[in-house]
């Protein structure tokens, strides 16, 4: 029991008056009445001054008296410790969330052929470190610098997804640097340490190359179409 509900119970006690007939006259229930006397509820000045009237008794006591004023310093202070705490914590789950999102999503970069520096990036998923199943660290865009490719419907400024090797496949579009140029072509086995380079400008045009006269940089799998 807390010392303001003593004296409220002493004082009433004193005039004979019951918790219901002290709630009735302060305009509250003999359970809220009781509750303040048991020390469950935390009273203002203004509440104990009108129940120090009613009873004609002194309840008086700064010690034990929680004010109109220090409940409202305590407002003032409980909204300072939320706009401190609050943000924070929206911080702390954007963070989470960034972490979670980083292993389940993976920054392609657009590259032009030089692979020189991004000039973009687009997110794709990204399942047990790879990217649409070749590794992520392997990935990347190349924007479409020509139409050299037009006949495989590969135009310029297309986005061709792919990924970095080292040696070709028969049949496969790879980005090739051949004559000191960085080029896509088609590449086909001919044999005998030969390939015939493939591409189409509405018509085919091939080329008989040797192998150790070029070098394989990546293969692309697919292409988004650039829509006017």
């Amino acid at each position: 029991m807390s010392r303001v509900g003593e004296r409220i119970k002493e004082a009433r006690l004193k005039s004979g008056m019951t918790q219901k007939a002290l709630g009735k006259k302060l305009g509250v229930s003999d359970k809220y009445i009781n509750e303040i006397e048991m020390g469950k509820k935390v009273v203002q000045e203004s509440f104990i001054d009108k129940a120090a009237k009613i009873l004609n008794a002194d309840l008086n006591d700064i010690s034990m008296v929680i004010t109109d004023e220090v409940l409202e310093q305590e407002a003032r202070t409980n909204k300072v410790i939320e706009k401190k705490i609050i943000p924070k914590v929206i911080s702390e789950v954007s963070d989470v969330w960034t972490d979670a999102f980083s292993s389940v999503l993976k920054k392609v970069s657009i590259y032009d052929y030089s692979l020189d520096t991004p000039i973009g990036g687009k997110e794709l998923p990204n399942y047990s470190n790879k990217v649409e199943g070749y590794p992520a660290d392997k990935v990347l865009y190349l924007k479409v610098e020509n139409n050299d490719m037009a006949g495989f419907r590969i135009m310029k400024g297309d986005l061709a997804f792919g990924h970095l090797v080292k040696e070709f496949s028969n049949n496969g579009i790879f980005l090739i640097e051949y004559k000191g140029e960085r080029i896509l072509r088609q590449i086909k086995t001919i044999g005998n340490s030969k390939v015939l380079l493939v591409s189409n400008q509405g018509a085919v045009i091939t080329e008989t190359v040797a192998i150790s006269s070029i070098i394989v940089i990546a293969k692309i799998e697919r292409i988004e179409i650039k829509l006017s």
